[in-house]
């Protein structure tokens, strides 16, 4: 049954007995390592955990510092860099098992009324969600624990624009655009969705990459994983929504892909940005 449950209890944070320190238990996953949107929402949860609610995050930057298992919790420990009078700093490391699995600097902004805004506008039209098969669709006929967990095993619905490459790549432009939403209706807390889009946004960023080098996920022995990433969050979000996830490769080099993202909402409106590099390693 899909549902968003994962999530949810993904970043259900625990006090621990050391103020602004707060533990979380990984998602379990198919493969050895933990999945690294489990750390970024996380540690995000945690830092808003010691900021007022008033002031939402509007920028992340994060380093993937050593690979996480899900069988044992993450422990945050928050800094609390700086309290100005429209900012706050905040400083957060990750350790599990002793050593230091993940860092990230959150910044936080009350919000102000500018006089103008603008967007960069969107990729050309683009299919309906609503058209677009499922990723149970796109796994149909395949019964292995990766393909359960690709259709139902996320928290969140993704359907792909141009084709989903769990199984073969049939478009190598080095660009991706997929649509997102979580399974459920989440609460309604601003500070919830903006947790929920830096826990999905590292599903399928390296996917731009992996058409370009024509390498399905389910390739044997093929090594992938996240090493640094930066999000900015530009308006209230509604995860629960439909989001356009748009992806653009823009350099492979040394086995490192970087690639920068953005996600639109149903009317055009560009709500978050995203940039990553990753690492890829293909079977030779």
């Amino acid at each position: 049954m899909s549902d968003s449950k994962r999530f949810l209890a993904a970043i259900e944070l625990t006090s621990t007995n050391t103020p602004d320190t707060f533990s979380a238990m990984p998602q379990s996953v198919p493969w050895e390592k933990a999945y690294g949107g489990d750390m970024v929402a996380q540690a995000l949860r945690a830092a808003q955990a010691t900021v007022e609610d008033e002031r939402p995050a509007h920028s992340l930057h994060g380093y993937f510092t050593g690979p996480v298992t899900a069988l044992e919790p993450v422990e945050y420990e928050v800094t609390r860099v700086r309290d100005g009078r429209a900012f706050s700093t905040r400083s957060v490391v990750g350790v599990q098992g002793g050593r230091i699995v993940y860092t990230a600097q959150v910044s936080f902004h009350t919000p102000e009324s500018g006089t103008e805004t603008y967007d960069a506008p969107a990729s050309a039209a683009v299919t309906r969600p609503e058209e677009l098969p499922t990723s149970a669709d796109a796994v149909a006929g395949f019964d292995s624990d990766a393909d359960r967990y690709w259709a139902e095993g996320r928290s969140f619905e993704m359907r792909h624009v141009d084709g989903a490459i769990y199984h073969e790549v049939a478009d190598r432009r080095p660009s991706s655009r997929i649509w997102v939403r979580s399974f459920d209706k989440l609460p309604d807390d601003d500070a919830l969705h903006a947790v929920a889009l830096a826990y999905v946004c590292d599903y399928g960023i390296l996917e731009s990459a992996l058409r370009q080098l024509d390498v399905p996920w389910s390739t044997p022995g093929l090594q992938t994983a996240s090493l640094d990433h930066s999000m900015w969050f530009h308006r209230p979000i509604r995860a629960d929504e439909w989001l356009l996830y748009v992806q653009d490769l823009r350099s492979i080099a040394g086995n490192r892909a970087f690639i920068a993202g953005r996600f639109f909402t149903t009317d055009g409106l560009a709500v978050a940005s995203v940039a990553q590099e990753g690492l890829i390693r293909t079977p030779r």
